[in-house]
C-alpha cells in the first residue's frame, strides 16, 4: 500500500460527496473527509483483512475489487466482484468491530479510506442519509447473494455463465473486456475447480458463445448463456 502525499483526485466533484451532501451539509462533510485518507492499492493487495479490526470505510474511486470469505479449513471463495465508483466495506459499520470478510485488489485501485468514527456521527445526525447508504449496500450484497443461490442451485456450466454474464454487464460493462481475473479466481468464484473453469470457458469458446483472446474475453452469444444460466 503506497501513501500518497497529494491529492489523488478532486473532492469536489467526488461522487461520494455528491451524494452525501444531498443529505448533509458541507461543513459536515469536511469533518468526514478531514478524517479520510487517499490511498492506492495495487493489484493482488489487500485492503480490508478478515478477522482484523474494523476501523475504516472504503470508497472506490477507480479499480475493481473482490470480496473474499475464507473458511476455517482455509478454503477461500469469492462472495462478489465490484468495480467503482462504489461505497464498499460498510457491513460492519454498526455490527461488528472486526471484518468480515477482506477486500482485495483486483487491478490498481484509487481508494478513500473514511473513518468509522466520523462517518457513524453523520449518520445517525442525519437519518436519510443512513437510508440511502443501506439501500446502496444492499445493492452491492444482492450480487453476493444470487451468486450463492447459483451456486446452491446450479450446475458448473450454469455458475460460469451467470459468473461470465455478471462481469460483462456489472464490472466491465462491455460485452468484450479484458478480464483482471484470474482462472483461479474465476474458480472461487464459481466455487468449482480450477480445472473446470478452464474446461467450461474451452467448450463456452468451441461452441461460438463465447471467443478468448489471452486475458480478453468476448461474449457473442448473450442469448445462449443466459439460456444455460436458465436450465445449468
Amino acid at each position: 500500500m503506497q501513501e500518497e502525499k497529494y491529492s489523488l483526485y478532486d473532492c469536489q466533484s467526488c461522487l461520494f460527496k455528491l451524494i452525501g451532501c444531498q443529505y448533509i451539509g458541507e461543513e459536515e462533510f469536511e469533518i468526514i473527509r478531514n478524517s479520510s485518507v487517499q490511498l492506492k492499492f495495487t493489484k493482488g493487495e489487500t485492503i480490508f483483512k478478515q478477522g482484523g479490526k474494523s476501523t475504516h470505510l472504503a470508497f472506490l474511486h477507480k479499480g475493481i475489487v473482490k470480496f473474499n470469505n475464507q473458511n476455517e479449513e482455509g478454503k477461500n471463495f469469492i462472495m462478489t466482484v465490484v468495480a467503482g465508483p462504489k461505497l464498499v466495506g460498510g457491513a460492519n459499520l454498526f455490527f461488528r468491530d472486526t471484518n468480515l470478510f477482506s477486500l482485495v485488489a483486483v487491478e490498481d485501485c484509487e481508494i478513500c479510506l473514511i473513518d468509522n468514527i466520523a462517518f457513524k456521527e453523520a449518520l445517525l445526525k442525519y437519518p436519510n442519509y443512513l437510508m440511502i447508504l443501506c439501500e446502496r449496500s444492499v445493492e452491492m450484497f444482492q450480487a453476493s447473494i444470487f451468486n450463492f443461490i447459483s451456486l446452491a442451485h446450479k450446475q458448473v456450466n450454469g455458475r460460469i455463465a451467470d459468473i461470465l454474464m455478471y462481469l460483462s454487464e456489472n464490472v466491465y460493462k462491455n460485452s468484450g473486456f479484458e478480464n483482471t481475473l484470474s482462472r483461479k479466481e474465476i474458480a472461487e468464484f464459481a466455487a468449482c475447480s480450477h480445472e473446470n473453469v478452464i474446461s467450461t470457458l474451452s467448450r463456452f469458446n468451441k461452441e461460438g458463445l463465447i471467443s478468448l483472446e489471452g486475458k480478453r474475453i468476448i461474449i457473442k452469444d448473450m442469448q445462449k448463456l443466459k439460456e444455460i444460466s436458465k436450465h445449468g
